[in-house]
């Protein structure tokens, strides 16, 4: 993927609803802003349990959006990239539903794991206690099959979404087709969904194990020989994301958001830098996702005694200021508020976790734009979104806080805001520079100012930032667009 910056949106939810809308936009209003998107999943349905993470059919787009060929023409001016959900599938997949009505006649048998596949002899009760999984529940669901049969299905996320054995001759068929399907419209990286749970072992956590090292290595070697860039999905502690980067192309800076915010709320600046120091190259930062704000992957390990960069107190100082930051709203959206799929997660617009200050938003933005690796922006964040209590009280799911449905016309409104103009403006900044190319270094003169700086033979841009007034401001030199002290600054009277 080209170093530019990226979008992250659902289709349905941003501007219309349609690969066809979306491209309009891009080509649109956003035109020269991204130089590549990330679709959140558009496979049929996209409005099933998991807003289109537990698909019934992963080869095939909901219509609602668009065809194959709508993806492809998305593609054809710049980097897309799709989700492989490979940990799961609906339990209204074809695959499923053979498999409930023929049990162990069914072909798609083995694909699906039980609580007896992973444990034939029983389990014992510290060893269910160590299993790592994103609810406070053990990661079963009882069913009965159309034959009578009771099993206890391996459900990590929610009972509409089945585990998948992908080492099954059968679950590697179902995820070698999907990486045909998006390969031939042109999809040019794939983002492994929820890999930290899909190889599952007895007397293990069953989360980041060696054999799911081994697993991502694999499917790695296979998108690769489709030609496709392979980006990790892991939430957890930071030394993850450094072990991982390793072995694939792109990791997520997962821990990039919550040092950020601490950074804000109090204006010092020391763990972050310490962070720049020590994190991989090769990562997609993010300040927003589809999902909420991991304030723990800055946190310490407990299962295994490590250490976060954060301590427990700072990231409950963190938690409580993003509470008070967003007048409660994420607290009723948040841990056990809310019918919620990850516990550890604080579920809340960035812009709402900072109170709606359009200044901290901007320098937050401009640190993300900075650090290396390729900046992805939430569909949400690109608009400095709010939360949508609205859409919480609807459906009692609270990640739909940060999920807003944008019309074609709210969206027409919003690029309007002077936040807004101004962030397009740094994105902007950000895609053509041709500094971006080279050389990052960073400088912190005290703990309440930083300074971050990209050099490419004579083309200069830096960033400086200055905590106790709460000011940023990017200068450039060389042939990059604008020249000066300040060719974007968060001033937004200047």
């Amino acid at each position: 993927m080209r170093n530019r910056p990226q979008l992250i949106a659902y289709a349905d939810r941003f501007g219309g609803g349609t690969f066809r809308e979306l491209r309009q936009l891009l080509a649109g209003p956003l035109h020269g802003v991204f130089g590549g998107v990330h679709v959140l999943p558009f496979f049929h349905p996209i409005d099933g349990a998991d807003a289109g993470f537990d698909p019934i059919d992963h080869t095939q787009v909901d219509p609602r959006l668009g065809t194959w060929d709508d993806v492809a023409a998305l593609a054809a001016g710049r980097d897309v990239m799709a989700d492989v959900i490979v940990n799961h599938i609906s339990r209204r997949s074809p695959q499923f539903t053979d498999y409930d009505e023929r049990g162990n006649a069914s072909p798609w048998a083995g694909m699906f794991l039980t609580y007896s596949g992973v444990f034939p002899h029983g389990a014992s009760e510290s060893e269910l206690l160590a299993l790592q999984t994103p609810q406070p529940r053990l990661p079963f669901t009882r069913h009965r099959t159309a034959r009578g049969d009771e099993v206890l299905l391996w459900t990590t996320f929610t009972s509409a979404q089945i585990d998948i054995d992908v080492h099954h001759a059968e679950g590697r068929r179902y995820l070698d087709a999907i990486l045909a399907r998006v390969h031939s419209a042109g999809v040019r990286a794939i983002r492994m969904d929820a890999v930290g749970f899909a190889v599952k072992k007895a007397g293990t956590s069953c989360f980041m194990i060696p054999e799911t090292f081994t697993f991502i290595a694999d499917m790695t070697a296979r998108a690769r020989a489709h030609g496709m860039e392979v980006l990790v999905e892991v939430h957890g502690h930071y030394q993850n994301q450094i072990d991982i980067a390793q072995h694939v192309d792109w990791v997520y800076d997962f821990v990039l958001p919550p040092l950020v915010l601490h950074t804000l709320y109090t204006r010092d600046a020391t763990r972050l830098m310490h962070w720049l120091d020590i994190r991989p190259r090769n990562a997609i930062t993010v300040l927003d996702t589809h999902d909420g704000i991991g304030v723990q992957d800055a946190g310490t390990d407990l299962r295994i005694a490590a250490p976060g960069l954060l301590t427990a107190v700072e990231i409950a100082s963190l938690v409580e200021t993003i509470h008070l930051r967003s007048m409660g709203q994420s607290r009723a959206a948040s841990g056990g508020a809310a019918s919620n799929l990850d516990a550890d997660q604080i579920n809340c617009t960035v812009y709402d976790a900072l109170g709606g200050n359009d200044n901290e938003y901007l320098i937050a933005r401009a640190i993300q734009c900075f650090v290396p690796g390729i900046p992805q922006v939430y569909y949400v964040g690109l608009l400095a979104g709010r939360n949508d209590v609205a859409l919480l009280q609807r459906t009692g799911v609270g990640r739909d806080i940060n999920r807003h449905y944008y019309s074609r016309d709210e969206l027409q409104r919003e690029f309007e805001r002077p936040v807004v103009r101004a962030l397009l403006a740094l994105l902007r900044l950000r895609n053509q520079h041709p500094a971006f190319r080279g050389r990052f270094r960073s400088v912190a003169t005290e703990a309440s100012a930083l300074a971050l700086e990209w050099v490419d033979e004579g083309d200069v841009v830096r960033l400086d930032v200055d905590l106790a007034r709460m000011r940023a401001s990017i200068s450039s030199s060389g042939a990059g667009p604008g020249q000066g002290a300040a060719v974007w600054t968060t001033s937004l009277d200047a």
